[in-house]
């Protein structure tokens, strides 16, 4: 039996409250570990498929090595394919503001590589006073919304998916320090993958949109075409309604279903600190709805 089902507000002192309208849940009383209980377990994994998003206050306690222990209780925890793992870590990866690490462009995870991460667990370190909020998109809500006609050209499209994109373009303001780590580091091996526009969620059987910036262009279209096409399918995914804004406080925890959403970091916190420690799941290579998988070039 579902648990969300079984309650949709509590399950063993747990209680869960949706956020936004189409995207994003609280989580209450859970005490984040790589021990958790069989219940507490098979909860966040229900919750995550219908909220895509979920998110946990007041989880000081946990460590670095507590936070991929317990991630390894939903998957098999990855290291990110080009940025170095924090140090005494097996896979987590540090997104400190100070070194280049504001993710400030809507995005899924790694999506440049072949089986592209299902799942990400971010753990806030160190928050501005004001600012740095991160904001998730549901991209199954996103497709199900598309007229007719564009879902069925979304569904016959595939887009080659690159970490070598355009990354000055995106940062107007960037420093020559994170240019150059971005070049250096983030494309120090250069990934390209062939991903269908519109996956079919191996666990839910929902279909999805999979855009955000790591997409170079829409294959078969000429650059004017692939560019005019993914910004109205991309407009689709990031519209206000479909969205869930979290304000950060230190200690909290959101846990997102990589394979259904899209999330951006705002930049609005100047030179104030910010430090978040990630720690993702491997994924499953996407299948098209005719059936085709990805292809890493």
């Amino acid at each position: 039996m579902s648990l969300l089902r079984e309650s949709s507000k509590q399950v063993k002192n747990i209680e869960i409250q949706p956020i936004a309208g189409r995207i994003g849940a609280e989580v209450k009383g859970i005490q984040l570990s790589g021990n958790l209980d069989t219940d507490s377990i098979h909860f966040i994994k229900e919750a995550i498929l219908k909220y895509k998003v979920i998110f946990f206050r007041d989880q000081n306690h946990l460590t670095d090595q507590e936070q991929e222990a317990f991630a390894k209780l939903f998957g098999e925890p990855i290291s990110h394919p080009t940025v170095p793992v924090k140090e005494n870590t097996k896979y987590l990866l540090e997104l400190d503001s100070n070194k280049g690490g504001r993710a400030d462009s809507w995005h899924t995870d790694v999506t440049f590589t072949q089986a592209y991460p299902k799942a990400s667990i971010l753990r806030a370190v160190k928050v501005p006073a004001a600012g740095g909020d991160t904001v998730w998109a549901n991209t199954t809500s996103a497709y199900n919304r598309l007229p007719k006609e564009l879902k069925d050209l979304a569904n016959s499209l595939w887009a080659l998916h690159t970490n070598d994109y355009d990354y000055a373009s995106r940062r107007p303001n960037v420093s020559e320090e994170d240019l150059d780590r971005h070049k250096n580091v983030f494309v120090s091996t250069l990934y390209e993958t062939e991903h269908p526009v519109v996956r079919v969620h191996p666990e839910t059987g929902e279909k999805t949109l999979v855009l955000g910036h790591f997409v170079k262009r829409i294959l078969g279209l000429s650059s004017s075409a692939s560019h005019h096409i993914f910004s109205l399918l991309q407009e689709y995914v990031t519209e206000l309604e479909n969205t869930v804004r979290w304000h950060w406080q230190e200690g909290d925890v959101a846990f997102w279903d990589n394979r259904a959403t899209q999330h951006y970091a705002i930049n609005d916190y100047g030179e104030s600190h910010r430090v978040m420690r990630r720690v993702t799941l491997q994924g499953e290579i996407p299948v098209s709805i005719d059936g085709k998988k990805s292809v890493q070039k």
